[in-house]
C-alpha cells in the first residue's frame, strides 16, 4: 500500500518540483475575504451569528425596569459573553439606582462603573473569587422579573427560534414582541 497523499502530488508533472498553486484551494488568492463591491457578502458576525457548541447562535441582552418591562435590547453573536456587553447596555438606559444581575456580570470593572454612577450593585460573587463580595439577598429575589420578561418574549416563536436571517429583522421582531408584552402587561 502507498501512503495517503494529496491528489495534487499525483497529478503534477514528473519534472516539476513544486505543486501547482491552483490546485488544493478554491480561491484565486491565498487570503480569504469577500470582494469590496457594493453587493458583497457581509458575513455572519455582522448578522450577529456566532459559533457555539449548539451551532450558529445569537444572543439577546436586555435591561428591564422595576416592573419587568424591557427597556433596552441588544443583539450579539452567541459566543459573546454577557459581561462584555454590560457597559453598552447601561450606557443606553441612562442613570439607574440599582442593577440586579446574575453571577455572569460579576466583574470588578462593572462594579467600579456602577460605583461611579452611584448605583447599587446587587450581583452575587462568582465561585472563583477568593473573598466573596456581599450583596443584598432580599433585593436579589427581584431578579425573577427579568426571567419572566424572557419567558414572555420567548412565547413568540419567531424570537425563541430566530427565524430571521438578518440581524436587523430579528431585532425588529424582538422590539415588536417587547412592545406587545409591555402593552399586554398594562
Amino acid at each position: 500500500m502507498e501512503p495517503a497523499g494529496p491528489l495534487a502530488s499525483d497529478l503534477r508533472d514528473p519534472d516539476r518540483t513544486k505543486p501547482n498553486p491552483w490546485l488544493g484551494h478554491g480561491r484565486q488568492h491565498a487570503h480569504q475575504g469577500s470582494p469590496f463591491g457594493r453587493r458583497r457578502k457581509r458575513g455572519a458576525y455582522l448578522q450577529a451569528l456566532g459559533q457555539s457548541r449548539g451551532g450558529k447562535t445569537s444572543k439577546l441582552h436586555a435591561l428591564t425596569d422595576g416592573q419587568g418591562r424591557p427597556r433596552v435590547l441588544l443583539l450579539t453573536a452567541g459566543n459573546i459573553n454577557d459581561i462584555s456587553i454590560a457597559r453598552a447596555l447601561l450606557q443606553r438606559i441612562g442613570p439607574i439606582r440599582r442593577l440586579i444581575a446574575d453571577r455572569g456580570y460579576d466583574a470588578n470593572h462593572l462594579r467600579q462603573f456602577l460605583a461611579e454612577q452611584q448605583a447599587e450593585a446587587v450581583i452575587p460573587s462568582t465561585r472563583s473569587r477568593r473573598v466573596p463580595i456581599a450583596y443584598d439577598a432580599v433585593a436579589y429575589k427581584d431578579r425573577n422579573r427579568i426571567e419572566r420578561m424572557w419567558c414572555r418574549l420567548k412565547d413568540w416563536r419567531r424570537i425563541a427560534t430566530r427565524y430571521d436571517k438578518l440581524a436587523r429583522n430579528f431585532l425588529s421582531a424582538a422590539y415588536l414582541a417587547a412592545i406587545f408584552t409591555c402593552w399586554a402587561a398594562n
